[in-house]
């Protein structure tokens, strides 16, 4: 009878531990959040053969925004990451920016990671670091009880990002603008010309773009404030309709009313102030962001999601390359010295894209008290010579990688 006892009491004691061993985990590399900046560093270090974690805290692949316009800069971007080639065939070619839903791009990337490679529902708590054989190890607790220790950890969490927060960055601001933006849809074809077309009037801006034969991706930019700003779709159409777009020519309002109304929302525009990028901490140890973690910015030179997928090549290259050079392992004593050169390689560009795309939004929003400078500085001058060639920008290309960091995709 003793016997037995004490044997029962082992066995919980054993299934204690196995529960425990799996609630401590132990990444080489953790990224914070599926979205474009997360899934696409995914890539980038799946590339040179390094598995990473992505967590996420929402369900499923969260697709907030119905599309998003990539530039040249975006698709060589996209071509480091071996990607492209999944959008080029799906998406026209005749338009120099092109138009691509969020979740097709979001779906691609995801796509290339091996399977159990994102997390979902996975919500940090708490981030501490810790030393571990004298080098610094990022140690995050998450609400289901989980801990999990990382060798590097790479914030993507958007806007309002925990591993911001921790890394001591400011606060998002408002810029006092809003945007709406949706989808239309014309099941008998639209027989619209595949190009960028755009309106002003007012201090409301406002333009859209085939996707394809049937699709047309449309934007009203505004000021407003946030308590103005309509939640319901059907509300939101109507006070476009109605209000903003009265001006605007008929073809533009038929594309509103054409909207499919789940694809509708309004979200004021915010930004971090560029110094705050240019002197802020956007590393320590061995842990950084990427994409609007460190650098949201207003959508008027359309280089949100581009700079994200630029993020990720160049973050993706500064630890391949530790990597390939350590024979295929991580080591944690040479992240902080990386990520500090992948933030000087970062910081000045996405500080001047900052800056750009909140000045073109007030350029071109401003009223006729601007309409000397956007007319003659901004259109003339700024945009074709100095915005174009922000948008034309090659971040390079990802390493070569032996044969020893191949990393078979398992789904």
């Amino acid at each position: 009878m003793i016997k037995c006892v004490f044997a029962i009491e082992d066995e919980k004691k054993k299934k204690r531990e196995r529960e425990r061993e799996r609630m401590e985990m132990v990444e080489d590399v953790v990224i914070v959040g599926a979205g474009i900046a997360g899934l696409a560093t995914a890539v980038a270090l799946k590339r040179a053969g390094i598995r990473s974690l992505v967590l996420e805290k929402a369900e499923e692949l969260r697709t907030t925004g119905s599309a998003l316009t990539l530039f040249p800069n975006a698709w060589l971007a996209l071509d480091a990451l071996g990607v492209s080639h999944k959008l080029t065939s799906l998406y026209a070619s005749n338009t120099k920016p092109r138009v691509v839903h969020r979740k097709v791009l979001l779906m691609a990337l995801a796509d290339e990671l091996p399977h159990n490679s994102i997390r979902f529902s996975s919500k940090i708590t708490a981030i501490e670091t810790k030393t571990q054989e004298g080098s610094s190890i990022s140690v995050l607790h998450l609400d289901d009880g989980t801990t999990i220790k990382a060798k590097v950890l790479i914030g993507c969490d958007g806007v309002h990002s925990v591993v911001g927060r921790w890394l001591g960055l400011g606060e998002v601001v408002d810029s006092g603008r809003s945007a709406v933006r949706g989808l239309s849809l014309y099941p008998q074809g639209h027989g619209f010309n595949q190009e960028v077309n755009q309106f002003l009037t007012g201090g409301t801006r406002a333009g859209y773009v085939p996707i394809d034969d049937k699709q047309v991706y449309w934007f009203v930019a505004c000021r407003s404030k946030v308590e103005e700003l309509a939640t319901d779709p059907k509300e939101i159409q109507k006070e476009i309709t109605e209000k903003f777009a009265k001006n605007f020519p008929e073809r533009f309002k038929d594309i509103v009313e054409n909207s499919d109304l789940s694809t509708l929302s309004w979200a004021p525009l915010k930004f971090r102030y560029p110094w705050q990028v240019l002197f802020g901490n956007l590393c320590n140890e061995n842990i950084t962001v990427a994409g609007d973690a460190m650098h949201p910015m207003t959508p008027d030179l359309g280089q949100g999601g581009c700079s994200a997928l630029e993020d990720a090549v160049v973050l993706g290259r500064h630890i391949a390359t530790s990597f390939i050079q350590n024979g295929g392992l991580i080591v944690p004593k040479e992240m902080p010295k990386l990520l500090a050169k992948y933030v000087q390689e970062r910081k000045w560009r996405v500080t001047l894209l900052i800056a750009g795309s909140y000045m073109s939004g007030r350029v071109q929003q401003g009223g006729s008290v601007l309409k000397f400078l956007r007319d003659v500085l901004f259109y003339k001058f700024l945009l074709p010579r100095v915005f174009a060639k922000l948008m034309n920008y090659d971040c390079g290309k990802l390493p070569s990688v032996p044969e020893f960091g191949e990393l078979d995709k398992t789904k």
